[in-house]
């Protein structure tokens, strides 16, 4: 189940962070009459009755004048990429407060309390499947109670249609088995998100999982199953060992059909075949990590487009791939030739169309991990994509 995203957005000093720590009972964010307390966006996951997990965002003042307030102004309208509601704090030293209704188009807010929020309102919208719905603007005038506001909230949540990540690749009873390498990537003593995630859905519809690393898929495949699902990086050595009438998909692409734009993934995939020497490719994630020797966004991928277009991994004609952790998704994306996103487990599917939309408004083809992958190893046309069946 994805968590409701929450975001608190007001000048300086109107109340923000007292209110996020109200609704949490706890001190999240430093409270202090000094204007410009908040100087980054603080997340916190929360349980709330009748809305079930969420995470609130407090955020920056968005009237901050000091040296730093153009750039905390800037991470709080990012905010709003991954805001499902957002939540206008308004103080009585406002005074007059003017509201228009909402948020244009996804990227930025248009009620009125902020000057500079209105003059940058007029962002084109550009028709895609993958177009951010407006968002719900709650107000919460200070002094009213936590529990008004939860009310509003829980009002002006929008309908969610259940969406499942095997889509109509699974019916009742069908015997799925799920490749999950234990590798140096692996977290210790527990499963990466997308494989609980996919697990528990089909135990829930009904399905017969079976599980395995690469090294025993030989002895899962004797239960002759209906599909297989893998991690993106052992695709190639997962195809070559199931017959070919066996339905093949991986994890990553179950994500980007329930969270972005599958049309769209893989048309920017495509684009693939046409990058040159020279071209610059960003890679895209979604969290922050670590990376280790055996990465699949900062290693394996970056190897197989350079393989792909290069005799050699060093040459100076290489593809020029770039990288771009948490909320670093640069504002400019004019000089890339295409994206390649991860497979956003933690992120929001809102982010993650977000993020679409800004490729296709800057005409930069965009795909996901899963999805490259297998077009980098010829075996896209093999591959089954919820709702496309195989390509």
């Amino acid at each position: 189940m994805e968590r409701l995203h929450i975001a608190f957005f007001g000048p300086v000093n109107s109340g923000k962070s007292t209110l996020v720590n109200a609704i949490c009972g706890q001190e999240v964010s430093l409270v202090s009459p000094i204007p410009g307390t908040t100087t980054d966006p603080v997340r916190k996951a929360v349980e709330i009755p009748g809305l079930g997990p969420c995470v609130l965002i407090d955020t920056a003042g968005l009237d901050d004048v000091s040296v730093l307030g153009p750039e905390r102004e800037r991470r709080t309208r990012a905010i709003l990429d991954e805001a499902d509601i957002a939540v206008m704090v308004v103080s009585p030293e406002m005074g007059q407060y003017h509201q228009k209704g909402g948020i244009n188009d996804g990227s930025v807010p248009v009620f009125g309390t902020v000057p500079s929020l209105i003059e940058a309102a007029d962002i084109p919208v550009i028709p895609s499947e993958a177009s951010v719905s407006h968002i719900p603007v709650v107000t919460y005038h200070r002094g009213e109670s936590v529990e008004e506001l939860l009310e509003r909230i829980r009002q002006a949540v929008p309908t969610r249609e259940e969406r499942f990540l095997t889509g109509n690749l699974v019916k009742p009873g069908d015997k799925v088995v799920l490749v999950m390498p234990q590798d140096s990537e692996a977290p210790k003593g527990r499963l990466i998100l997308p494989q609980v995630q996919v697990l528990r859905e089909l135990l829930d519809r009904g399905c017969i999982p079976v599980c395995c690393t690469p090294e025993r898929l030989q002895q899962a495949m004797e239960t002759n199953p209906d599909l297989v699902i893998t991690d993106s990086q052992v695709f190639k050595q997962v195809n070559a060992a199931i017959p070919a009438s066996c339905p093949l998909t991986s994890f990553s692409i179950l994500l980007a059909a329930a969270k972005g734009d599958i049309k769209t993934f893989v048309e920017g995939a495509r684009a693939i075949n046409s990058l040159k020497p020279g071209d610059r490719v960003l890679i895209a994630e979604a969290c922050t990590h670590v990376p280790d020797t055996e990465d699949i966004g900062r290693v394996k991928i970056p190897a197989l487009l350079r393989r792909k277009f290069c005799h050699s991994e060093r040459s100076e004609e290489s593809i020029q791939v770039d990288i771009a952790a948490g909320n670093d998704f640069p504002e400019d994306l004019s000089a890339y030739s295409l994206i390649i996103h991860c497979g956003a487990c933690v992120a929001s599917a809102r982010l993650v169309r977000a993020r679409i939309k800004k490729a296709l408004r800057a005409g930069v083809p965009i795909t996901n991990y899963g999805i490259a992958i297998a077009a980098l190893q010829g075996i896209l046309d093999r591959v089954e994509i919820p709702g496309l069946g195989r390509e």
